[in-house]
């Protein structure tokens, strides 16, 4: 089978790959036939999905939605907080409008971010990022069931999309490898599709990013990402300020959920990561009021250059400036989870009849939260393109409007996962002259509000 090659290191070259899916699909006798299909049903794709059903252009396109899990069942909007959630920056809540998942957001639960404030264990260096007088968000953490129930919710009203679950892609031929007109796929119970463009959504380990034999960049941080829902003491009643500070072994971020919840992103070695995870409530809860408030070993050279920074900047020393998140209390039953951290970026998105979105192109570091924004950007500029490529008389699969689509996220994309990369790279030591450095840069941003407001425009999209 073709899902043994895939998932076996790469033991399998690609003209083997070529060959086997050649074979499994020769065995097909009918196939069904879409004008896209859209393997992966997780945030990304159905959200695509959404958006090619929302657009006048594509109305009128069958798209069908693979998704190898059960039916989605829905999200309780009264029930527990879950410990997935994503900072949803601003271009992304005008993606969600756009299609009218955002006024199902806003019926249920969301919580805005007014502030950001990040620093640094090893020195005084801090940067604060808000609007003048908070007038508007930084960013909307929100889980991403409910975000998936919303997107859901519209790509259930929509007529031409048909959303497949337990479907599993076994093999994929591409029009480049056969000389046909039609992508071509089987999943792995037997059935059969063919479409003129196949997007592949299917995260990380993509089939369809595997058969298009574009180059992939990747990287295991050796790191564990360690989430969990929290409860802050009493003393908390504004919880609108999403904190990180960088340790040693990766950064700690606290993200308002409610004025009594937040949610834990610790980035971590593998071996903290589970021994987190198996500490006891009470000692996980210290573990991480430590994080953010012990002091660690510093560098004096740092801190001197920091106050003289600051100094000659008419501003307070930063021990006076910085705030401290609330105090937690309690870790929720059952929240604790952990996940692998890396980085991955394909060469190229797309080749004719296939094209890249989300994970499936691109994988960064949760560190700055951009992670789920770069896939929805990805998904606004696709379908820009698949419609503007559609009007002009361009199959869906052609790659001469394909490759704008490309041009767009790589133009995007690539500064914001370098910059990523780079921070990940730079808080992972202790050296002296490396932290002198990044404190200074850290504190230069922020006493100097245009550099600061161009950092907070790439957050906020």
């Amino acid at each position: 089978m073709l899902s043994l090659f895939l998932h076996n290191g790469g033991a399998a070259s690609k003209g083997q790959l070529r060959y086997v899916a050649t074979r499994l699909l020769s065995t097909t006798t009918t196939s069904e036939h879409f004008d896209i299909v859209i393997g992966g049903g997780g945030l990304v794709g159905t959200t695509l999905a959404a958006a090619l059903a929302k657009n006048n252009t594509l109305a009128d396109k069958r798209v069908l939605l693979l998704e190898g899990a059960e039916e989605f069942k829905g999200f309780d909007a009264s029930g527990p907080y879950q410990n997935r959630v994503s900072a949803i920056n601003k271009n992304s809540i005008e993606l969600f409008k756009s299609i009218g998942a955002w006024s199902h957001i806003e019926a249920a639960r969301y919580k805005p971010v007014k502030q950001m404030q990040v620093w640094e264990s090893n020195s005084d260096a801090l940067i604060q990022f808000q609007h003048d007088n908070f007038a508007s968000d930084v960013a909307c953490i929100i889980e991403n069931d409910l975000i998936l129930d919303a997107v859901y919710t519209r790509v259930r009203e929509a007529a031409n999309v048909q959303v497949l679950n337990k479907a599993r892609i076994e093999c994929v031929r591409l029009p480049k490898n056969t000389g046909g007109r039609h992508s071509e796929l089987k999943l792995q119970d037997g059935r059969s599709f063919t479409c003129e463009l196949l997007i592949g959504a299917d995260g990380a380990n993509s089939i369809v990013r595997k058969q298009m034999g574009v180059d992939v960049f990747s990287m295991n941080y050796d790191r564990m990402g360690v989430v969990a829902t929290l409860e802050l003491n009493d003393d908390a009643c504004d919880n609108s300020v999403a904190w990180q500070r960088f340790l040693p072994n990766g950064p700690v971020a606290l993200l308002p959920l409610t004025d009594k919840l937040s949610s834990l992103v610790w980035s971590t070695t593998v071996s903290q990561a589970k021994y987190l995870k198996e500490l006891p409530p009470a000692e996980f809860v210290e573990a991480i009021n430590e994080a953010f408030c012990r002091q660690n070993a510093r560098v004096e050279l740092a801190d001197k250059a920091v106050q003289l920074l600051n100094s000659f900047f008419g501003q307070q020393a930063t021990q006076q400036q910085v705030q401290y998140p609330p105090r937690v209390c309690g870790v929720k039953d059952g929240s604790r989870a952990s996940f692998p951290l890396g980085f991955l970026h394909a060469s190229s998105y797309v080749s004719t009849g296939a094209a890249l979105v989300g994970d499936a192109a691109h994988r960064v570091h949760p560190l700055a939260g951009q992670g789920v924004n770069l896939g929805f950007s990805d998904v606004r500029y696709l379908v820009e393109s698949l419609a503007a490529g559609a009007y002009a008389g361009f199959k869906l699969g052609d790659t001469q409007h394909l490759i704008k689509y490309e041009r767009k996220c790589l133009a995007k994309n690539v500064p914001i996962m370098l910059g990523v990369h780079g921070l990940h790279k730079l808080y992972s030591t202790e050296f002296s002259p490396v932290v002198l450095l990044r404190s200074l840069g850290v504190q230069l941003t922020q006493n100097l509000p245009p550099i600061k407001n161009l950092f907070m425009k790439g957050a906020m999209g």
